[in-house]
């Protein structure tokens, strides 16, 4: 699987077609009713015809699935819901046999409440070095009664809890950017950088081909954490330039530390989730010793005109143009509603997704194709309530159905559930 060191072009990812797995919703091996590392393995021929390059899985590592392995209790161990490191091990080796690399889903943003050294700083002092892992602060007002400042949660509500003190008082708060079992990690701290070192460094010696970096953008936090007075653009995956949650400069130092890590192999990538509108301070993540590849979304967000989407396209060129970057594309993802359902539903939208689809694969650059678009699936929009798993739906108090329509099981045979998924 070794590429010859050179310019971006000459590098495998430069013009790769990356297939998204929701391991979740892809293939379920063992009729437990949730897909597994096994099932794709047993997927993989299925992959090779269709000719991609790579899959991007989304995590897998161990969680308590608060928001579907976004809350990681243990970064190097895989989840027992999607198999073993055994599994994981089995399906790297199947893949690099059909010459299909596999990069893995990293979340070092936060961890989850569940991991061990938030639970150790839920049992220490304020002012501990438990606690300076992440960002606890004592609240304003009265007895510390409101939050350390106005920030809200992407989910919704506010972005701090607060925690009970051992001697069952009420303490201080913790940040929290998505949901409250997703504490914030505090990467001033170099105890975090070094816990990542050791992550990225068990996954790429077990022959991992990279990592795509959740949240890339929004790992270093301003100093003093100040208030904000414009939260009414506060919705996932929609926060602007001048959200002082995100696009910080700090994080470029982090991600350089990254590199030199990623360095020592030099086949891996790392792709990052930036969610940055200004061409400028796109093109900082993709310099010569950060990113290799970062998400553009300008192309999903897209709505069915020839001038947006020409504009869309030749935003994200010019994004990159400054520093050689590599261009990518993307139509869809399990954050995202499916491109048929945008592009108006039934016969029309998939005509449309197929057509958009077509244009994504003829650009320049690498293309992320998310499981199921290859099929012309639309969002399942008509779950029962009952069933909405997204942490969106709880904390925006059911006014936000969130992302559970694109994220429901592949349909693999038959005409009727459950298609082949599971038995």
């Amino acid at each position: 699987m070794s590429t010859p060191p050179g310019t971006p072009e000459q590098r495998w990812w430069a013009d790769a077609v990356f297939y998204q797995v929701y391991p979740r919703s892809f293939a379920d091996s063992d009729g437990d009713g949730v897909g597994d590392l096994d099932g794709i393995r047993d997927k993989l021929g299925y992959l090779e015809l269709l000719g991609v390059d790579a899959i991007w899985l989304n995590p897998v590592m161990r969680s308590p699935m608060a928001d579907h392995g976004y809350d990681v209790s243990d970064p190097r161990d895989v989840d027992p819901l999607f198999g073993d490191l055994a599994a994981l091990d089995a399906l790297i080796e199947a893949a690099h046999a059909r010459r299909i690399r596999v990069v893995m889903d990293l979340v070092p943003n936060h961890t989850s409440s569940e991991h061990p050294w938030f639970r150790e700083a839920l049992a220490a002092a304020p002012g501990s070095p438990a606690r300076a892992r992440y960002h606890f602060r004592d609240g304003r007002g009265p007895n510390g009664d409101l939050p350390p400042n106005n920030w809200p949660s992407v989910f919704g509500g506010p972005a701090w809890s607060r925690v009970t003190d051992p001697d069952g008082a009420p303490g201080q708060w913790y940040l929290h950017l998505f949901a409250p079992e997703q504490p914030d990690l505090n990467w001033r701290n170099d105890e975090v950088f070094e816990d990542l070192e050791k992550t990225l460094r068990f996954w790429l010696d077990r022959g991992v081909d990279g990592f795509r970096i959740d949240v890339a953008h929004g790992m270093a936090k301003p100093g003093g954490l100040p208030d904000f007075d414009h939260w009414e653009q506060n919705r996932l995956l929609r926060h602007f330039d001048d959200d002082p949650r995100f696009n910080n400069a700090e994080v470029h130092d982090i991600h350089r530390r990254i590199r030199t890590v990623l360095d020592e192999y030099p086949d891996a990538v790392a792709v990052g989730e930036i969610w940055v509108h200004d061409h400028v301070l796109f093109s900082e993540y993709l310099r010569p010793d950060e990113l290799h590849l970062a998400f553009n979304f300008h192309l999903a967000l897209a709505s069915w005109d020839a001038a947006r989407i020409r504009e869309a396209i030749d935003t994200s060129l010019a994004a990159v143009a400054p520093i050689g970057g590599v261009a990518t594309w993307t139509l869809s993802n399990h954050d995202i509603e499916r491109e048929v359902t945008r592009y108006g539903g039934g016969p029309l939208g998939r005509d449309r997704a197929r057509a958009m689809i077509l244009v994504e694969l003829a650009l320049p650059g690498a293309a992320f194709l998310y499981n199921g678009a290859e099929l012309g699936l639309p969002n399942v929009d008509d779950l029962p309530e009952e069933v909405l798993q997204d942490p969106v739906w709880e904390r925006s108090g059911h006014t936000d159905r969130g992302r559970d329509g694109c994220r429901v099981p592949m349909p693999w045979e038959g005409a009727r559930p459950p298609f082949g998924f599971t038995t």
